[in-house]
C-alpha cells in the first residue's frame, strides 16, 4: 500500500529522524526549508549499505563495481562503459595473453600523504585474491612489482575480462592496511573519511592529495534512515539528495527536482530448467513446472511487462527481457512481442497444459502449472515484482504463489524456488555466470546459472569470449553465448527478465549530478560513482 504523507506525520518522522538516527555532530544546521541553501556541505541519502563501515574495496556492498570514493583503481569505466586509464598511464598484454603489465602515473598520493607504488598495488590484488570478496581474481597465478612503478599480473589461464577487473579493484596502501582498515580508509580517491557511526552517518571531505577533479564541497553526510524519513526530511528540506524507490517518485518536494536515471540495473527471476530432483544435501531442486520449455516460452511471450512494471514500479523502469539490456554485450536480436496471451495460451495447450477441472489452473498429467516465487523480504521492488508477476500470469492458466523471504534463505532455494534476481554488471565476464554450464550444478548455492542451463554451444562462445585476444572479439563471442541464430539462453528462456529498473533521486534544485554513465546493479549506490564532480 502506498504511504501518505501529511503535514503531521511528516514531522513527526523527521522528529524520529532526529531522536534516533542523528550523531551529535549533527547535519541539520543551515538547510531548513525556506532557509537559504548551504552550497558548501551536501547530506545525502542513497541507502543504509553506505555506512556500514565496510570500506574494503573487493567488499560486497562498498567494492561492488568500483563504486568508491575513497578508492581508484588502475583503469576506470566511462561514461560509454568502455575502459580508460586512471591510476595507470599505460598498459600492455603478452602475446600469449596470459601477462599483464601496467605502468602507474606518476602523481598519485593516498589520503596519508604517502606516494602510491606498485607495492601497494601487488599487495591490494594479493589480499583481494585470498578475501574471495567481489573482485573474481582466481585466474591471477601472481602479481609482481618490476619496479616502483610497474607492476606484472600472471594470469593461471586465458581470461580476457581480467582487463575489466583491473577497473573495478580499489588500490589500499600497504603501509596503513590493518585490522581496522575498513573503518579507517586511506586511499587514492576522491574522498577521505571524516566522521563514522556505524550504520548511522559517514561523512566524507576531499581528499587534498587527489590526482583528479576535486569536489567543491568541504564534507558530504550519508546518512542511513528509513526512506519514508529520509523523503519526510527532504520535504522539510534537510537533505539533499535523496534515492527513493517507485512507490514514492511521484511524490512532491518543494525545491526539490525527481531524476530518472537509465541503468542496467534488470530484474527477473530464474526458471529452472531441470525437473524436481534432490542434491546432495537432500534438498529439492529444479521444478516439474518451469522445466517444461513452454510454459517458459509462454511466460516470457503471454505476461504484459509494462503491466507489471505500472502496478509493482508505479510506471518507473524500461520493460526489458534480456539480462544485460542497455550493455554493449546485450544480445536482442530473437526479439519478440509480450503479452501475445493468445499465443501463449495455445503454446501451453499444444504442450498438454490445459485446464481440465475449470478452476483457471492448467494441469498436464496429473501436475498444475503451479510454482512459488520469492521476492527479497528486505527490498520492497523485488516484492512488489514478485506480486505483480504472479497476478499478471493468471491469464495465462499459470498459478505463481508471491512470498516475501530473508535474502539468504530466497539465495538457498532458488534452485528449487525462483527468486527475484538483480543483476547490472560492467564486466561481460557476467555472460559466464549467467549461463555456464560449469555453475548449473545442483549442488551449487549461489544465483549463478540459477536456472541450470545447460548447453555445450552456448559453453563454446562462452570459453571463446574468456580467451579472446581482444574486447570487440570477446563482447562478439559474449553476444553469441546468448544467441547464436538458431540457440541459446535468449531462445530456451532459462530466465524471465522484466524489467531495467529505474534509479530515481529527489535532487536539489541547482544540484547537478554531473554526467552519470548508465548504473549497473547496486540498489541506488551507483549514483555515487562520480560524487567528485557533483556541484551547483
Amino acid at each position: 500500500m502506498k504511504k501518505v504523507f501529511t503535514r503531521k506525520n511528516c514531522c513527526l518522522l523527521v522528529a524520529a529522524v532526529f531522536a534516533l538516527a542523528i550523531p551529535s555532530s549533527g547535519w541539520c544546521s543551515g538547510k531548513k526549508q525556506g532557509a537559504a541553501v548551504n552550497k558548501d556541505a551536501l547530506v545525502v541519502s542513497v541507502g543504509g549499505g553506505i555506512t556500514n563501515g565496510d570500506y574494503e574495496p573487493w567488499s560486497w556492498e562498498y567494492g561492488f563495481e568500483g563504486i568508491m570514493f575513497f578508492h581508484s583503481a588502475l583503469l576506470k569505466i566511462r561514461v560509454d562503459v568502455q575502459t580508460e586509464a586512471d591510476l595507470a598511464a599505460s598498459y600492455t598484454i603478452s602475446d600469449d595473453r596470459l601477462v599483464y603489465t601496467y605502468t602507474l602515473r606518476d602523481d598519485v598520493k593516498f589520503s596519508d600523504g604517502t606516494s602510491l607504488t606498485a607495492e601497494d598495488v601487488v599487495f591490494t590484488y594479493l589480499t583481494a585474491k585470498d578475501s574471495g570478496g567481489a573482485v573474481d581474481l582466481t585466474m591471477l597465478e601472481k602479481a609482481e612489482a618490476l619496479d616502483a612503478k610497474t607492476v606484472r599480473f600472471t594470469l593461471n589461464k586465458l581470461f580476457s575480462p581480467f582487463v575489466r577487473a583491473t577497473a573495478t579493484l580499489g588500490i589500499v596502501p600497504k603501509h596503513a592496511y590493518n585490522t581496522n582498515y575498513s573503518r579507517n580508509p586511506v586511499g587514492t580517491g576522491p574522498f577521505k573519511l571524516k566522521q563514522l557511526d556505524v550504520n548511522q552517518q559517514l561523512i566524507v571531505e576531499p581528499n587534498p592529495y587527489y590526482y583528479g577533479k576535486k569536489s567543491p564541497f568541504t564534507q558530504i553526510t550519508f546518512l542511513n534512515i528509513s526512506e519514508e524519513a529520509a523523503l519526510a526530511a527532504a520535504k522539510s528540506g534537510q537533505i539533499d539528495v535523496v534515492m527513493v524507490n517507485p512507490e514514492y517518485a511521484k511524490e512532491q518536494v518543494a525545491g526539490m527536482h525527481l531524476e530518472n536515471i537509465k541503468t542496467s540495473d534488470n530484474r527477473g527471476f530464474n526458471l529452472p530448467v531441470i525437473p524436481e530432483t534432490r542434491n546432495t544435501a537432500g534438498d529439492t531442486v529444479g521444478s516439474n513446472v518451469t522445466s517444461d520449455p513452454a510454459v517458459r516460452r509462454a511466460l516470457n511471450i503471454g505476461v504484459s511487462r509494462q503491466e507489471i512494471i505500472n502496478n509493482a514500479l508505479n510506471g518507473i523502469g524500461t520493460p526489458s527481457w534480456v539480462r544485460f539490456d542497455g550493455l554493449p554485450w546485450a544480445n536482442d536480436e530473437p526479439s519478440f512481442r509480450d503479452n501475445q496471451v493468445d499465443e501463449a495460451k495455445r503454446i501451453l495447450e499444444e504442450a498438454g497444459w490445459v485446464d481440465s477441472d475449470g478452476d483457471g489452473v492448467r494441469e498436464k498429467n496429473g501436475v498444475r502449472c503451479e510454482f512459488r516465487i520469492t521476492g527479497r523480504a528486505d527490498d520492497l521492488q523485488r516484492y512488489n515484482l514478485a506480486v505483480a508477476f504472479a497476478e499478471n500470469a493468471k491469464k495465462l492458466g499459470i498459478n505463481i504463489i508471491a512470498q516475501s523471504m530473508d535474502w539468504s534463505e530466497a539465495k538457498r532455494i532458488a534452485r528449487a524456488v525462483p527468486t527475484c534476481i538483480g543483476t547490472g554488471s560492467y564486466s561481460y565476464y557476467d555472460v559466464y555466470v549467467a549461463f555456464d554450464s560449469a555453475l548449473a550444478g545442483i549442488d551449487t548455492v549461489d544465483l549463478g546459472n540459477s536456472g541450470m542451463y545447460h548447453n555445450s554451444v552456448t559453453d563454446g562462445f562462452i570459453n571463446a569470449m574468456l580467451s579472446a585476444p581482444n574486447e570487440a572479439e570477446a563482447i562478439a563471442n559474449a553476444k553469441k553465448a546468448q544467441y547464436d541464430g538458431t540457440t541459446g539462453p535468449n531462445v530456451d528462456f532459462p530466465y524471465i527478465w522484466l524489467v531495467n529498473i529505474d534509479h530515481t533521486y529527489f535532487v536539489r534544485d541547482g544540484l547537478s549530478l554531473g554526467v552519470q554513465r548508465i548504473h549497473p546493479h547496486g540498489h541506488g549506490m551507483p549514483v555515487i560513482q562520480n560524487l567528485n564532480e557533483w556541484s551547483y
